[in-house]
């Protein structure tokens, strides 16, 4: 076994309870090919990812095909929700806490200095929109 850090090379989630490390991540092309890689694996196939934040997100994304769970890690960040109705909803997360983007809910995150989140997403037609 070798140890791997998760900012580097996500793990995915797979059916029969499988966990894959990833090759090391290396910009938003990777998505497609770990849709390659995993796309048998439909609605229920899971990527664990880490990621660092040092500015809000430059656009929305929604996962239309399961809920994504999104643990601060370290720093804090402010998730902005949006419900298929258009409703819109805050939740700030400190080091240590969780939220769930549910299926279909637009969501986008702000930070003030730096975040630090781990994000286990249903990432099965995700889609993004501009902000």
């Amino acid at each position: 076994m070798t140890a791997r850090k998760l900012d580097e090379a996500f793990l995915h989630l797979g059916l029969g309870a499988t966990a894959v490390p990833q090759p090391p991540f290396s910009g938003m092309e990777w998505y497609a090919g770990y849709g390659v890689r995993h796309g048998n694996d439909g609605a229920e196939g899971r990527l664990v990812s880490q990621h660092t934040f040092t500015e809000g997100w430059d656009s929305w994304e929604m996962h239309p095909n399961g809920s994504e769970v999104v643990i601060c890690t370290e720093g804090a960040m402010v998730l902005t929700q949006e419900t298929p109705d258009g409703t819109r909803s805050e939740v700030s997360l400190a080091a240590g806490e969780y939220a769930i983007n549910e299926p279909g809910v637009w969501h986008i995150a702000d930070v003030e200095e730096r975040a630090t989140a781990i994000f286990i997403t249903a990432g099965e037609g995700t889609q993004h929109r501009p902000r």
